[in-house]
């Protein structure tokens, strides 16, 4: 029997178990339980390195944090990126082979030509753009003011490393930031900002070339070839960038020069929720509570009945797969390219849980009689 969807409690449109039936909501709730107990596996995930604390706090001084510091400041004393990149990682015990050892130039030669200052600034404006792109979104999504600023509070939870002036050398910082700017600037008809909003993170980080690529996939699914191919040429430019890098970093490299232990980390669910809760304000909380709250956070965005969101849960389930696979204990703030959505997906589990809960409880019955005259 087809119900009719109920009152939205928070959205202001229905969400997307609206109106299900009984079995499927029953399915639905069973896939919640599995994916709250899946988020449990972080109890057998070891807990990463502080990587981003400040230098000074580590025991052994060299961190990746460290070494970033050290490339842009020899960037900014007149250094050819390259070679200073290359020395300072060989120094730090990294490996450089193969090339993408070594990140991409962007960033580095950007702080390198401004003030420090400056480049504090340009962060602090990122993340406020970021803010106000999303508060257009959420204004548009729940119905009242203060659902609306819970989703707020979800955003500034999820962007606290992210407002860090001592973190502005990581790369992930920046990325992440531009990731969560293209999603929340992203409009079906005028999709060209997102498109380069997306590619300037993909040319910080590499690993943001994902997020191209789904993107195009979704326009294709949604019918939009036009979108699509704005997604392809910004993943075109991106390949001749790393083209580009390869070559220089091939011109640097040595014959004994380390190379990478590989990216088979195989660590599993459990490290993908260990990542969000170190790259977000979970990391406040106890892990027996933040970590069923990921799993709430990817329900959330799967209830919000809109294309937007369908978009950010595919990334994020995306990047979920990619760091339980290839990520290592080293490597866990792979998380910062996601981390700034994840908690705002927190906002809409009233609605899913109640409109699932609803169905699954449905008793009503259509009797048909049989009149014989």
């Amino acid at each position: 029997m087809i119900r009719r969807p109920l009152a939205p409690l928070w959205f202001a449109v229905p969400s997307r178990f609206a109106g299900v039936s009984a079995r499927n909501g029953w399915l639905g709730l069973a896939a919640l339980a599995g994916l709250l107990l899946a988020t449990l596996l972080v109890f057998a995930t070891p807990v990463p390195s502080a990587a981003l604390d400040r230098p000074a706090a580590q025991a052994d001084g060299q961190t990746d944090l460290a070494l970033y510091e050290t490339i842009v400041e020899n960037v900014r004393h007149g250094g050819g990126y390259y070679a200073t990149a290359a020395e300072a990682m060989r120094a730090g015990d990294y490996p450089l082979k193969p090339f993408v050892t070594m990140r991409l130039p962007t960033l580095a030669v950007v702080q390198g030509a401004l003030p420090h200052g400056v480049v504090v600034a340009l962060l602090y404006v990122l993340a406020v753009a970021v803010v106000l792109a999303w508060w257009t979104r959420v204004r548009g999504a729940f119905a009242r003011t203060p659902p609306r600023v819970i989703a707020m509070v979800l955003l500034a939870g999820g962007m606290i490393p992210f407002v860090q002036s001592d973190l502005i050398a990581f790369h992930e910082i920046w990325a992440g930031l531009f990731l969560a700017l293209s999603l929340g600037v992203y409009r079906s008809d005028d999709w060209l900002p997102a498109v380069a909003l997306g590619l300037a993170a993909a040319l910080i980080r590499e690993t943001a070339g994902l997020y191209l690529a789904l993107m195009a996939v979704m326009a294709l699914a949604e019918g939009e070839r036009r979108e699509a191919t704005g997604w392809l040429v910004a993943g075109a430019v991106l390949a001749t960038a790393l083209a580009a890098h390869a070559h220089g970093v091939a011109a640097v490299v040595r014959p004994l020069d380390a190379a990478s232990p590989g990216w088979a980390g195989q660590l599993g669910f459990g490290f993908f929720v260990r990542t969000m809760i170190v790259s977000t304000g979970l990391v406040l909380a106890p892990a027996w509570l933040a970590a069923p709250l990921v799993g709430l956070a990817l329900f959330g965005w799967a209830a919000w009945r809109d294309a937007l969101a369908l978009r950010v849960l595919v990334l994020l389930c995306a990047y979920a797969a990619v760091l339980s696979v290839f990520g290592r204990l080293d490597t866990f703030y792979w998380g910062l390219l996601v981390a700034p959505l994840m908690l705002v997906g927190l906002a809409g589990v009233p609605d899913g849980l109640r409109d699932l809960a609803t169905a699954a409880l449905d008793r009503r019955q259509i009797t048909v009689k049989r009149i014989v005259r």
